[in-house]
């Protein structure tokens, strides 16, 4: 079995795989990492191999505890991965980006994929038939905007995400709710017509923290898989234990 980490900027997610199956999953706070690590790892005595994905920050001690849990691979911009990386600058794109990629060329063979990561940013990823990855884009996430709008004015409030009861919003907090949040559909809609416009027979993936608010408003025809990450960590792990086999 293999142990998959994805450390966020908000939260750590461990999962579990058996092949291509999610066993198990936990998702948590980085400050208490520690203790809820140690329980999960308990349950899983099997856990042989693991790849951990890391954009956040953790503790010296939570580092040495997981490199001591298993034979851990991290993953870097170096890490061998099955796509070409046409990317201008290849050593700056986040290894959360890569793993995504790497999950639309493990899951959907020889087709056009874009991934949409609706998490504190969200990212758009493309990667060809070919499994040649070329970019995408970067914008403000869900409560990034709403953020945003309260540290940078006087007077807006901070307001959780909240689906817009239309989109004339009748008072301040309406008014709010409706500019992040029909900003962000419309973000996500105008650009997926501008790939579809570009590249033929897309598929479009929708994943992140904020994937399920976002999908149920959404028009597009779009698969939502909140495990999209883990998948594609796993399946980094899996071709590059494959490697080692070969060689």
């Amino acid at each position: 079995m293999n142990l998959i980490i994805d450390v966020g900027n908000s939260f750590v997610k461990l999962a579990v795989f058996e092949l291509d199956r999610i066993l198990d999953k936990k998702i948590m706070n980085a400050e208490n990492f520690l203790e809820n690590f140690k329980k999960f790892i308990e349950k899983h005595e099997t856990i042989a191999k693991g790849i951990m994905s890391s954009v956040g920050n953790l503790t010296q001690a939570d580092l040495l505890c997981i490199k001591k849990s298993c034979d851990m691979l991290v993953l870097n911009q170096d890490t061998p991965v099955p796509f070409s990386n046409l990317y201008a600058t290849p050593k700056s794109l986040g290894i959360d980006r890569i793993a995504l990629v790497c999950a639309a060329v493990h899951n959907y063979k020889n087709k056009n994929v874009l991934v949409i990561d609706a998490g504190t940013c969200i990212t758009y990823d493309f990667v060809s038939s070919e499994a040649e990855y070329f970019g995408g884009g970067i914008s403000p996430g869900l409560y990034l905007r709403y953020k945003a709008l309260n540290n940078y004015t006087a007077k807006l409030p901070l307001l959780s995400p909240e689906v817009p009861k239309g989109v004339v919003g009748d008072s301040t907090k309406a008014s709010i709710h409706s500019g992040v949040v029909f900003g962000i559909l419309n973000e996500i809609e105008g650009n997926v017509l501008r790939y579809q416009d570009k590249y033929e027979d897309l598929t479009i993936i929708l994943t992140g923290g904020d994937s399920e608010f976002l999908s149920k408003q959404l028009k597009s025809t779009i698969f939502v898989n909140s495990n999209f990450l883990l998948e594609g960590l796993n399946s980094i792990l899996q071709y590059n234990l494959s490697g080692q086999l070969k060689n």
